[in-house]
């Protein structure tokens, strides 16, 4: 008879109490690498808004208008294409760079790697390093603690606020909210998304950090299924390592029986999401290199050689590969293929926009008259055709008609004057256009001729098919 097992015993908890992690800082050439890729990116975000380009922002979405604004390109609604084929150019860009090296992504361009180290980054220089802060936390509240407290959120709700209003100036002129700001005039999806923005960026870099990163990114949860044997990570080298211990600087650890770590905790210590990379490669780790950093400086200063905590692959650790060999294992098929379709999509997406024609043309028939026979017996269609500029000078255009030779005498009765569309702009025009009647009825396809000329002296053609109808 099986002895029946108390569920006390079985029962597992689903949640798991958040232990606040206090990242040291650490200094080496990774940490250089992500806090130039800091301000790299955060000087294209905060600085690009203020750009003009022919009199207006140089990127601005104008939702309103429907019009995208990046630079010299105009991009409207028909243009989603692009849209798409930028988006599948994202995806297989994050594919190539994690087959490569892992997440390179995470550790050094994502908004939450960035906005939490900044946040961090003020958070020190306020309160202080790990220590000072795990000691003023541990304090009793007093007026010292509150005005450090204090001064740290409103350098962190100053920061995340003009972070909204960045983000919002990419769709509503940046230069006219800083304007609103004296008066808080602002509009009321204008303020909402400020907010949120703003509220979102002081929430996930400043309270909630690798708590995003380990519960509410989707990345990580797929990450592995893009690595392979010879994808570069952070790895911990135990059979150099091992076994760990404590031991004078000037010790022989070969003689006392121990390898090379020192069981310090530093790479703990300065790893923004808390885990302990000794024990292998985690779902949580998110590449940032601050635990190489932070081991290499403990084995500068115990006299041992650099690399305990390396990038390195499966097979290199495995095999002994040296990085002459790592490195000639990069161009392996599936990096192989990334690389060849992400270049080819590239390449078609900059050839698409090169010769993207500034013109677009629809062709509208007129419902209220079909068709309708006139003086001197002829037969009239009306037609509406809706012509798009798509950049941010006029366009003279010149429309004629083409068809079959059953349709005799075939031409557009229109005025003399010129026409002309206005920069980034649509224009309805109607034409009348007349044939003989024919022997016999139906309707008859034409091509409507529409030839434009730029100020620059450029000409563009474009075709666009309709029927004639003979009742």
């Amino acid at each position: 008879m099986n002895a029946r097992i108390p569920l006390e015993s079985i029962e597992q908890s689903l949640y798991e109490v958040r232990q606040k992690i206090y990242p040291r800082a650490v200094h080496g050439a990774f940490a250089r690498w992500r806090w130039g890729l800091v301000l790299a990116t955060q000087l294209v975000f905060y600085g690009l808004a203020w750009l003009e380009w022919n009199g207006r922002q140089a990127v601005l979405f104008d939702l309103a208008a429907r019009k995208f604004y990046i630079f010299g390109l105009v991009l409207w609604p028909q243009d989603i294409v692009y849209l798409t084929v930028l988006l599948v150019l994202s995806a297989l860009s994050l594919f190539l760079f994690t087959a490569i090296a892992g997440r390179l992504w995470c550790g050094y361009a994502c908004p939450q790697t960035v906005y939490t180290e900044l946040f961090l980054s003020i958070e020190r220089r306020i309160e202080g390093d790990r220590a000072a802060r795990m000691k003023l936390d541990r304090s009793k509240l007093g007026p010292r603690k509150v005005a450090l407290k204090a001064a740290k959120h409103a350098a962190w709700i100053a920061l995340a606020l003009w972070t909204g209003v960045t983000f919002v100036g990419y769709f509503t002129p940046v230069r006219d909210l800083v304007h609103s700001a004296a008066t808080l005039d602002y509009g009321p999806w204008e303020a909402f998304w400020i907010l949120f923005y703003g509220f979102a960026t002081y929430g996930n870099a400043g309270w909630m950090r690798e708590q995003v990163c380990k519960y509410m990114c989707p990345y990580a949860r797929f990450q592995s299924a893009m690595f392979d044997s010879d994808t570069l990570v952070i790895t911990y080298d135990a059979a150099r390592g091992d076994p760990r211990g404590s031991r004078a600087r000037k010790a022989d650890p070969r003689a006392e029986g121990l390898g090379d770590c020192v069981d310090c905790s530093i790479c703990v210590q300065v790893c923004p999401t808390g885990i302990d990379i000794r024990n292998g490669l985690q779902y949580e780790c998110i590449g940032c290199a601050a635990c190489i950093d932070g081991c290499d400086q403990v084995m500068d200063r115990m006299g041992y050689p650099r690399g305990l905590i390396r990038y390195s692959t499966e097979n290199a650790l495995r095999r002994g590969w040296d990085w002459r060999r790592i490195a000639a294992r990069v161009a392996r098929p599936r990096v192989a293929i990334y690389a060849s379709i992400l270049g080819a999509i590239g390449i078609a997406l900059g050839v698409a926009l090169w010769m993207r024609v500034p013109l677009k043309v629809d062709v509208i028939r007129d419902r209220a008259a079909l068709a309708r026979e006139v003086e001197g017996g002829l037969v009239e269609n009306v037609y509406r055709l809706q012509v798009m500029n798509t950049q941010e000078a006029p366009r003279r255009i010149d429309i004629g008609v083409e068809g079959d030779e059953s349709l005799r005498g075939l031409a557009i009765v229109r005025d003399s004057a010129p026409l002309e569309v206005a920069p980034t702009s649509t224009r309805l025009i109607t034409l009348r256009v007349r044939a003989e009647p024919l022997a016999a009825h139906g309707s008859r396809p034409i091509v409507f001729r529409i030839t434009s000329a730029g100020d620059r002296g450029e000409t563009v053609f474009v075709r666009e098919k309709s029927r004639f109808l003979v009742p």
